[in-house]
């Protein structure tokens, strides 16, 4: 039987994705956050890359991967509030209908500071979306980082990432992992490798993704350099942005999912995780404990 894969692509996970090659009886499709969320959960897919709420929010059938995550500590420049005022001033914002992941977490920082503008769904650049009367846009993924970079760049040969502007052009650009380490002292995790608890991946899967995750690190700047040209950006731009990530959903970056869990999803089951390499027993994360239990 064939174990089919959903894969959401962006250059986030190109150190992961780039050099996998699918073992025999496996197959995989590619869309973006909302799609393979709906794809996992429908059943045209078997395991995918989701956004972390939808794992949160399903955790009663589903189950993740020990050692797999896209998660920051601090910045993550790609999924970004553009404002042209203050947040506490703002009264419309447009979200990106591609992901549930950023929209939770931007209901989440603005509970925080007691806020409460109008959300609507919109696609569109943001600096189109600000001009049409939006105080703030919300944008992921690598148009997000391309047009962080319009607004904070451009990177001379004497700066370095973290000391590019947070605005420019008029527009103030808020990171949300930023603001979520700020309010949390915690990793974000923003997506988790998932399936359904009774349709696990087949081990020859998992273990050709831990060798082309392995691959991918060790030549992130051959990574870089070829994502860079596609998205139009200097290779350090794309190199910091990589080698950013965590990928390998450690104790920290559990325990900032298990705070983003509690206050984005109250009351949720627990959430399940599979066997530790070359483990047998699976591990349940508390929804009341920071510890993990067998």
């Amino acid at each position: 039987m064939t174990y089919r894969a959903g894969w959401i692509h962006y250059t986030n996970v190109a150190p992961i994705l780039d050099s996998l090659t699918l073992p025999a009886g496996v197959t995989a499709i590619t869309g973006v956050p909302t799609q393979m969320n709906a794809a996992l959960l429908s059943g045209e897919v078997d395991i995918a890359n989701i956004s972390a709420v939808e794992f949160i929010r399903h955790a009663d059938v589903l189950e993740a991967l020990p050692d797999f995550s896209v998660a920051v500590l601090g910045p993550v420049y790609s999924v970004n509030l553009f404002h042209t005022v203050p947040l506490e001033r703002m009264r419309r914002v447009a979200l990106t209908r591609q992901s549930a992941m950023s929209v939770a977490l931007l209901e989440v920082l603005l509970a925080a500071r007691g806020l409460s503008p109008t959300l609507e769904r919109a696609e569109g650049e943001a600096e189109d979306l600000l001009a049409s009367g939006y105080d703030g846009v919300l944008r992921i993924g690598d148009s997000a980082l391309r047009e962080w970079y319009r607004v904070a760049g451009p990177l001379t040969p004497e700066t370095t990432m973290t000391m590019l502007p947070h605005e420019g052009r008029g527009i103030t650009v808020t990171d949300l992992a930023e603001e979520w380490f700020r309010l949390t002292g915690h990793p974000f995790v923003f997506a988790v490798w998932a399936y359904r608890r009774d349709n696990p991946p087949p081990p020859a899967l998992v273990q050709a993704m831990r060798e082309a995750r392995r691959h991918g690190i060790g030549h992130l700047a051959d990574v870089a350099a070829r994502h860079a040209r596609k998205l139009g950006l200097p290779e350090r731009v794309v190199q910091h942005y990589l080698w950013n990530f965590r990928y390998h959903l450690e104790a920290p970056d559990r325990l900032g999912l298990h705070e983003f869990a509690a206050q984005a999803v109250p009351g949720h089951a627990p959430l399940r995780f599979g066997p530790q390499p070359g483990g047998e027993r699976r591990h349940v994360l508390s929804a009341s404990a920071d510890t993990l239990k067998p």
